[in-house]
Formats: C-alpha cells, structure tokens, sequence
C-alpha cells in the first residue's frame, strides 16, 4: 500500500511519498550574476554520469596532437558509449607556417568518421575520387562503409599561413546491414546547417544531423544520432530532452557551461546516465561552444583492430585481407 506524505485539503489531491519528494526537490545554483535561482528537480530530469578532464595527448599522424575521450576514458568504452566508437578532441593549439601535416593514406571499415572543423581547416582526399576542404565551423561526415582509403592533411592556405587548430573527430557504428554498403561522402558547411535562435540573445544552436526545435541537420545517417554545435553568449540557456536510453555527452570547445548547475569546464566532457531525458545548458562565459551528441545504441557485437571495426572475428580478417588484396582503391 502506497504511504500517503501529503494531501490537499481544498481539492484532495493525494501525493505518495516518492511523488511528493521529487517534486519538492531543490536544486540551487548561482547564475552569472551571482544570484541564487532555484528550479525543482522533476522525475524526468536526465542525470549525469560525469564530467572528465583530458587525460595526456598523443600523436595521429605528424599534424594531429589529440586527447582522446572514447574508448580510453573510463566509463567510456565502445559498450559504454554505442553507438560511438571514437572521440579524439585536437585542443586549440598553435601550427607554426609550414607544408600540410596530418594524417596520409589509411584505410577504414565498417563506421563513419565525423569531422568537426572549429579551428583552422583540414584538406580530405579519398580513394573514390572525393576531395573537400574542412573550413572553420564544417563538418565532414565520411561512411566507409565497405572500405575506403583517405588522408587527412592540414589544408594548404592555412598551412602556409599557419594559425590556432582545433578540431574532433567522431566515429559512428554502422548497423550490421550496412557495414558493407558502397561508401559515401558528405561535406556539410556551416551555412547550410539548420539553425535556432535562442531565447534572449543567448546564442544559436546549429543541427548537424537530427532534429531541434522541429529543425532538422542536413547529414544523412544509418543511425538515429543527433549532433549539434552550441554557440552561446554568457547566460544564454537552451533546453533539451532526448531518449533516455540513448548515449548522450557534449564536450565545451571554448567557455565553459552549466548543465542542470553542474559546472562544466572547457576542454571537459560530460556524459550522460541513461536515465531521464530532459536538461538544460546555461553559458557561465563568453563566447561559449559545446558539442552535444546522443544516439541511439545498436547493441550488436564490435569486433574492431585500428581502423576496421566489425561485428566478428572473420568479417576483421576479411577486412584485412580485402585491404591488402586492393579492394579498398589506391590513392
């Protein structure tokens, strides 16, 4: 029998316990003007698993100097973070004037690679005759698929010339039934990614893939994942709410947030619990971008070495052979 905590006499509305303490439940913060606002915890609120820190860099290639998240943080793993397989984060650092560093011809299987350009540009080149350039603010989304060969060099101007690089790199599982699709190619320009204003002056959410606030992202995905950019003003505040048995994090490229006033520094990545839906991000700096990315898990097997990930052990050695038998092209 369920205990009653409370109950109201002018309409006899009855709360159980468990109700009544949700509801009553405080959370307090400051905001940017070092007021105290209170906001009730409701049920549905998606609770955070972490925050982490960016644990020691190494090289990728001779251009590339990446912390990488996924799957070496722990609590991190590719079961732990399915759909996505990899997160490699290239702080904001200096390139001195110079040729095109980065990464030469290798060969993927079996993902996409998802690439976000927040720094600089980066120079693509693939072995199905695709090239394009990575400019400040796009996004290349490359599905291997079947296997494909591709570099990845710091694009000639801009090597020159030099500047501040940043970036992250991405890779999203394919489902079994499409591992061995014919490989595609998308170069997604800022300007061609959806947009929402939000509330008050407090920035823009660009849609990469998926949707927000009834606006969709332009990439096209075998997995249900949404990817957005958050350039927000200090204050600004957007609301979300995604499926709460999806995997869901975000990474702060520069400033540095509240979500549901749990401080999250730049350079830091929150995860996601998979429990609750609904969350908000407050900017507590200037000029404030985050990464927010939740999919839905595919729960199949990840048999994976370097650069092929599969769903067992024979489809890798497949991999392996059919790379060295040239049927992923030359370059």
């Amino acid at each position: 029998m369920t205990k009653i905590c409370s109950r109201s006499r002018a309409t006899e509305i009855i709360l159980p316990c468990d109700m009544l303490a949700a509801m009553l439940q405080y959370v307090r913060c400051s905001d940017n003007n070092h007021n105290i606002r209170e906001r009730t915890a409701y049920m549905e609120r998606k609770q955070i698993d972490f925050v982490t820190h960016p644990q020691e860099t190494h090289m990728v290639g001779d251009g590339f100097r990446v912390h990488n998240f996924i799957p070496q943080m722990p609590g991190m793993s590719r079961y732990d973070m399915d759909p996505f397989l990899l997160l490699d984060y290239n702080a904001a650092m200096p390139v001195a004037p110079g040729v095109p560093r980065g990464v030469g011809a290798h060969p993927h299987r079996g993902f996409s690679t998802v690439t976000f350009a927040y720094r600089g540009s980066v120079e693509h080149r693939d072995s199905r005759g695709n090239h394009g350039i990575i400019s400040e603010g796009d996004v290349q989304w490359m599905t291997a698929a079947k296997g494909v060969l591709h570099e990845e060099l710091y694009e000639r101007e801009f090597a020159a010339r030099g500047g501040c690089f940043q970036i992250v790199q991405l890779w999203v599982n394919l489902p079994a039934n499409h591992k061995m699709d014919e490989p595609s190619y998308q170069s997604i320009r800022r300007e061609d990614m959806g947009r929402v204003e939000l509330p008050s002056g407090g920035g823009v959410v660009e849609v990469v893939s998926g949707r927000y606030k009834g606006v969709s992202g332009p990439a096209r995905s075998h997995v249900d994942v949404t990817m957005l950019n958050l350039r927000m003003n200090k204050g600004g505040k957007a609301e979300f709410s995604f499926n709460e048995k999806h995997t869901t994090f975000l990474i702060v490229l520069s400033g540095a947030v509240e979500v549901n006033c749990v401080g999250v520094p730049q350079d830091n990545v929150l995860k996601f619990k998979r429990k609750g839906e609904s969350f908000d991000i407050v900017a507590i700096a200037d000029n404030t971008v985050v990464l927010l990315v939740s999919g839905a898990p595919l729960h199949e097997p990840i048999v994976g070495i370097g650069p092929f990930v599969m769903n067992s052990h024979e489809e890798l050695v497949q991999a392996f052979e059919d790379f060295s038998d040239g049927k992923f092209g030359y370059m």
